[in-house]
């Protein structure tokens, strides 16, 4: 799994965009502009699916955690949720388009490339309505989400970002009070590339009820897993 991912991440990526002068952000984009449905989520995720599978691999949550994702987000049926970890869109698309009316999706990512991607995706899908991208540091943004965005408490919060950011964001939505009894919380690679700090604090946290999702990272047959933590109050 890490050959794997050394050879996409780095290698291969690296010589790509040096070939195209381009980013391979920008490559699923124009993919995207090119080949999918405008105003049509569902076209958007599919055909960010088989860029990913096809042509160049890339960290979205893909298909087969999405499937999990979905489960997971109508299961809930949040009012406002919250996501760490926009990257190029392909998750806040996902979310938002299973959001019931009025409802609202409250995404963060911190490289400013990256959000502008993002920006363009989640406009060609139609969701701009539905979701709100906040460009910083989780860190930072996390205790505005009260004041500065009106959020009272989370329904879901989706962990997609940082992997070591995982248990220090969880306790800030905690003591920031963003967090009721019946919050879900679910969080992606917690197998690979890991997060054994947040498996640690949220299973041995009583204030947690945790469920373990088997799966494969996206777009490959490496063993990972998505994690539901529950918020217990």
């Amino acid at each position: 799994g890490t050959a794997a991912l050394i050879w996409n991440e780095i290698i291969r990526e690296k010589v790509t965009n040096f070939i195209m002068n381009q980013s391979k952000e920008q490559r699923i984009l124009n993919f995207v502009l090119q080949n999918a449905v405008r105003g049509d989520p569902c076209s958007v995720v599919d055909t960010i699916d088989k860029y990913c599978s096809q042509k160049e691999w890339a960290m979205n949550v893909g298909n087969e955690k999405g499937k999990i994702l979905d489960k997971t987000v109508e299961e809930v049926n949040p009012s406002v949720a919250l996501e760490l970890g926009t990257y190029c869109g392909y998750s806040a698309v996902r979310i938002s388009r299973l959001l019931k009316a009025g409802a609202r999706l409250l995404t963060v990512e911190f490289n400013p490339e990256f959000a502008a991607i993002a920006k363009q995706m989640i406009e060609f899908a139609g969701v701009q309505d539905k979701v709100k991208l906040l460009e910083g540091p989780s860190e930072e943004i996390i205790p505005q989400l009260k004041k500065k965005y009106e959020v009272d408490t989370l329904d879901f919060v989706f962990l997609d970002h940082w992997k070591d950011r995982y248990t220090p964001d969880t306790i800030l939505l905690q003591e920031c009070n963003l967090l009721r009894k019946g919050s879900v919380l679910l969080a992606d690679n917690v197998i690979f590339p890991g997060a054994p700090d947040f498996l640690n604090y949220v299973r041995k946290n009583p204030h947690f009820q945790c469920t373990n999702y088997p799966s494969h990272l996206e777009y490959m047959q490496v063993e990972d897993a998505m994690e539901k933590a529950v918020f217990l109050g």
